[in-house]
């Protein structure tokens, strides 16, 4: 019967450390796909913000002919 307990202990323990490393991955998983939304983001301001530098570069050299 020790046998059997032993056994136990150590599927138990086992069963512990697989259970912490698959909610540690699920929690990458998910800032992983939150930093993929921040990213687009960011990158949409950026074009925003490329398309306004290109509208006030043609207007200031407009101005200045």
């Amino acid at each position: 019967m020790a046998k059997k307990n032993k056994l136990t202990e150590v599927a138990s323990k086992i069963g512990a450390a697989v259970g912490r490393a698959d909610r540690k991955a699920h929690q990458i998983a998910k800032a992983g796909a939150v930093a993929k939304k921040e990213l687009a983001s960011i990158s949409k301001q950026v074009d925003a913000l490329k398309r306004q530098l290109q509208k006030s570069t043609s207007k200031l050299k407009r101005a200045l002919t």
